[in-house]
């Protein structure tokens, strides 16, 4: 009886001594694991929102195929093309040099423009109540103007233009996310010289996840000193992107014609309505190769 006893309080000494040190693993493991960042991820998804450039960078080792296509109509009656009038295209190569910096560059037919971009996430959003509450990145981009101007002579610096934002973006729920992006256009070149060379203009866009795959886009920017010699107006956009794995679509109506960041903010000459050419249905399609995956294989 005495044995029983003795072999009773070693167990419960033992199973106290146990019980306390899988306390103190599991205290170690909790601290470990606060103290570990939780960053919002899928603000947008896309690097676009719909017209213009969202928060998200690419991964390390990530390459983008980028394909931008814009359709209209013309008013007059006769027509030189079976399904629109007129179409513009953009296509691109956008590549992550870290998680948190992008490179990009590339044309676009209509306008004879041809542009590169370097995207940096500065600020990332926390998802545990510490840090940011939203997400920064800085956009820095350059242009060059290679269409002909009859009866002048422009020099390389004058085709140049420049576009710098702050994207700034939260997402407000597993659904919702909104962005806000002040931005600074210069031209060198100039319609008038009643024109100014800089524009100051601020976008806004939003995000709403409709499905797993399938979200609803809005886009709007507001250019506080516009070009005075021809009427322009600011570039809007309604749309939905899907996603199918590596490949990411969009499908918009907007009344922008151009596609390059400075051009469509500042030069979209046609308001928001269904009367031609003012209402364009417009295409985006990213193609996703894992450069870093692959090398792994």
């Amino acid at each position: 009886m005495k044995t029983k006893r003795i072999l009773l309080t070693v167990f419960m000494v033992f199973g106290c001594i146990q019980f306390s040190f899988t306390q103190d693993l599991l205290g170690i493991l909790e601290n470990e694991q606060e103290n570990v960042p939780k960053y919002t991820s899928a603000t947008f998804k896309m690097t676009r929102i719909a017209i213009g450039h969202s928060i998200e960078t690419r991964k390390k080792g990530i390459l983008e195929i980028f394909v931008a296509n814009r359709f209209w109509n013309t008013p007059e009656t006769r027509t030189q093309s079976f399904f629109v009038d007129r179409l513009s295209s953009r296509i691109a190569l956008e590549y992550g040099i870290s998680d948190r910096l992008s490179f990009g560059a590339g044309g676009t037919s209509f306008d004879g423009l041809f542009d590169a971009y370097l995207k940096y996430k500065l600020v990332r959003q926390r998802d545990d109540g510490q840090g940011s509450p939203f997400s920064i990145t800085l956009l820095q981009n350059s242009s060059y103007n290679s269409s002909a101007f009859p009866g002048t002579t422009e020099s390389f610096s004058d085709r140049l233009g420049f576009t710098s934002q702050v994207l700034i973006a939260k997402k407000f729920s597993q659904d919702f996310s909104l962005q806000i992006a002040p931005t600074l256009v210069h031209r060198a070149n100039l319609s008038s010289t009643d024109d100014s060379k800089s524009h100051f203009a601020i976008g806004f866009g939003g995000r709403y996840k409709l499905g797993s795959h399938l979200s609803l886009v809005s886009e709007y920017y507001y250019t506080a000193n516009p070009i005075e010699s021809f009427d322009v107006y600011g570039p809007f956009a309604l749309g939905v992107n899907w996603e199918l794995g590596d490949i990411m679509l969009q499908f918009m109506l907007t009344n922008a014609q151009r596609i390059e960041d400075g051009a469509f903010i500042t030069q979209t000459r046609n308001n928001f309505n269904f009367k031609n050419p003012n209402l364009n249905f417009g295409f985006n399609a990213t193609y996703v190769i894992h450069f870093k995956r692959n090398l792994k294989k």
